[in-house]
Formats: C-alpha cells, structure tokens, sequence
C-alpha cells in the first residue's frame, strides 16, 4: 500500500487556472516546469532514487529519468492524489448519470446493459446527455461549501442545498428532503439541525441521502480519520439523523479514504480493504447497535453487513440476485451503501456477464445490474473506484454523455487545492 506522507504547502504555477492535472503539477527547485518532463539520473540508485521509481509506478505522469532532487517525490505524489480526487468526483457523477435511467427497475437485463456501455464507450455515438440526480446536486453543494471555508460550515452547507433545490427542483429528490428544505428557507436558516431531527416521529432519516454526497469529504478529510468521522456525521444530520443513516455516510467516507490511500497502480487486497472497514465501524457503532435498529425483527448493523459483503467475496459471487438478497438495493443506507462497496471490490476480477477490461467501467456497470435504486448506488460506487484509480482510468467517450462532467472535474481540483494547502 502506498504510505501517503503530509505534503508540503503547494501552490498553483504562476497563470494557471487550476482546472487540469498537469497544472496541478507543483515547481521543481523553484522553477516552473509545466512545460519540461522533470528528468532524473538513471544512474541514481540511492534509496530516495528507488522510492521515487515507486511513486512513479503509481502515477499517471510519464517521467524521465536523468536529475534527482527530494522535491521531485511530493511533486509526483500531489499529481497522483490529485487525479484521485477527479476521478471520485467525475466517477461518482457518471454512476449517478449513468445509473438513473435503470432506478427502481427490480432486475436490470445483463444483455441490456452490456449493450448500454458498449454504446457510450463508441466514440461515434451521439445521444443526448445523461442527466445528474438529486445525488449529483448535492455532492455538489457539499464539495463547494468545503473549497469556500475550508472547514464544514453548517449554514453555509444548508443554504447551498436549498438554493440548489429551489433553482433546480426536478431532479428526484425525496419528499422528505424537500421539507427539510423548505423548513430552512421559511425559518431563515434559524436552527438547520431541527428539520432533521423532527422527521419521522424524532426518530430522522436512515435513507442513503447522506452517504450518497459524502463523496466530497471522505477527499478533504483523507489524512484525518478522526476528522473525516467527525466531519462525515456533521454533513449527514443536517438531513438524516437516524444513526443508520449517519454511519452509512460514515461508512462510505471511510471507504473513500481507505481508495485515496491505496496505489493506483496496486492490486487492491478485497478482503483487508473490507476488514478494514469491519474494524473502523466497530469504533464507530456503539455496543447496543447489535440490539434491534427499529428495521425489522433481527439485529442490524454494518458490521453485520460487512461480514456477509465478506462471505460474498469469499464465493466469488458475481450474481446481482444473490448479491441483493444479503446486501439489498434499496434506498436505505443499510441495505445499499455495503452494496455499492460490494460492487467496488467484486469487480476488481472479471465478471463473466460484464464484457470489459476497464475496471472502472465494470464497476458501475455492475453496481446497475441490482437493480433498485441504481442511481445511488452506482454513484457511491463510482466514487470509490475513481478514488481508487484516478481520472486516468475513466473512458473520456463514456465522460461525454454525462452532463456537468466538466463542472464536477472543476470542483475535484478546487477541493484538492484547499485538502493540500489547509
């Protein structure tokens, strides 16, 4: 796994506007090199030499070897963090962009959807854009409150979400969200934690609307698990307070870092990444979380739901009808966050009935085959495998059909300046 060191402060090349990833690209010594490849000595075997070698595996930067300098492996490492972050926010778009024309269909025909792709991927084809859902708009709003403050401002976040609502109102989102913000906008933003907590009798949301936008966080807080679980909670009761709502905002911020962490380039380990995730919730749900969760007769919790994600990886199960028999595919956190992280990790091996070797691209065409609410969670899975592999390993033929690909790429940049120069 790639150790990710705390990168010294990183300042934008004098005339760009920090849109692309080689703008991105910090001065060697000093200079401006945006126009040269950095160049090192090929005879270098010092152990500095040697690490630099192995973070330019894991970039997406073609570097020549010919002159050694230390600042050379934060250069290549911002470069690397920072597709990741255009990769989550572009990936998660295009599962919400891609996923939405299948929602709520109970079983998406394979043949269909292999067909789908392959159609988006041809670089011949024209049709009209795909467009975002309320999953997108709000992923939106919390990526640019954070490049505004730098921080999670509450009310700032609120305000975002019901100005986009209100400018933008057709884009599915759900009638309990909608009287949140409504809530916010004729009380003036007086107290924005009180809309959520009074729904549902007190007891607030458990649905996927907090984990489903978290995307943004799980980026900023990257080097801070502390934070990003503290942070994570914040964004998620100002609409869902139920804690199954919260942990699975919680749950799939985690999951981000745990992406972010990890070499693009590197085999990803599905059974260490998932234990992973067992022993970072086990800190986060408390004990009587393994009592009754008000969901149904038996005990619930994500714990539980991870141990029968791993019970799935260890059958190589690749049927999306047993898949959402343990794991579900529905609106709630519960039973479509695991599955989204289910979907992530099984399709980093081939799977039989997905035509492709572009992993990126099996991911969310596997996140859709369950079914249900395909939009959400082909989204949250998305982000995960953008944050994994980066930009790089997104079709730019697939990119064009999803509208506001471009603004999300923007916002990813935006974001990884203020995550790298707190």
């Amino acid at each position: 796994m790639m150790t990710l060191v705390r990168l010294p402060p990183f300042r934008k090349p004098a005339g760009t506007d920090g849109r692309t990833v080689e703008e991105h690209k910090p001065p060697v010594d000093g200079t401006d090199y945006r126009d040269d490849k950095v160049k090192l000595n090929n005879q270098d075997s010092n152990e500095q030499y040697a690490k630099l070698i192995e973070y330019q595996q894991l970039s997406s930067f073609s570097v020549e070897v010919e002159k050694f300098s230390r600042m050379v492996v934060p250069a290549l490492e911002t470069a690397v963090v920072v597709n990741k972050f255009r990769g989550c926010l572009v990936g998660s778009l295009l599962g919400d962009c891609l996923g939405a024309p299948f929602e709520n269909e109970s079983k998406v025909a394979k043949v269909v959807l292999q067909r789908y792709f392959d159609k988006m991927e041809d670089p011949n084809f024209k049709s009209p854009q795909k467009q975002y859902t309320d999953d997108t708009a709000m992923t939106k709003s919390v990526a640019e409150s954070l490049i505004q403050h730098g921080a999670f401002n509450e009310k700032d976040m609120a305000r975002r979400f019901t100005t986009e609502y209100f400018q933008s109102p057709r884009r599915g989102y759900g009638q309990a969200v909608v009287g949140v913000f409504r809530k916010w906008r004729d009380t003036k933003m007086e107290d924005v934690w009180r809309p959520a907590r009074e729904q549902f009798d007190g007891e607030g949301s458990a649905g996927n609307g907090a984990a489903m936008r978290i995307s943004p966080v799980g980026l900023f807080c990257y080097k801070d698990r502390q934070l990003l679980v503290q942070t994570a909670a914040d964004c998620s009761k100002l609409t869902h307070t139920h804690r199954l709502g919260v942990h699975g905002a919680i749950l799939q911020a985690l999951a981000i870092q745990q992406c972010v962490l990890h070499g693009p380039k590197e085999s990803i380990d599905v059974k260490s990444f998932s234990a992973s995730l067992i022993e970072k919730m086990s800190e986060v749900e408390p004990q009587e979380e393994d009592e009754l969760c008000d969901m149904g007769d038996e005990p619930q919790s994500y714990q539980l739901q991870l141990n029968s994600l791993q019970k799935l990886l260890n059958k190589n199960e690749a049927n999306p009808e047993v898949v959402v028999e343990a794991l579900g595919n529905t609106v709630l956190a519960l039973y479509s966050v695991p599955a989204a992280i289910y979907c992530f990790l099984r399709a980093q091996r081939p799977i039989d009935f997905i035509k492709t070797d572009n992993v990126f691209r099996r991911v969310i065409q596997f996140a859709i085959s369950l079914g249900g609410d395909t939009d959400t969670i082909a989204s949250m899975a998305g982000a995960l495998a953008g944050a994994h592999l980066g930009l790089d390993a997104i079709n730019p033929s697939i990119m064009k059909h999803c509208e506001a690909h471009e603004i999300a790429d923007s916002l990813a940049c935006d974001l990884s300046d203020v995550t790298l120069n707190p």
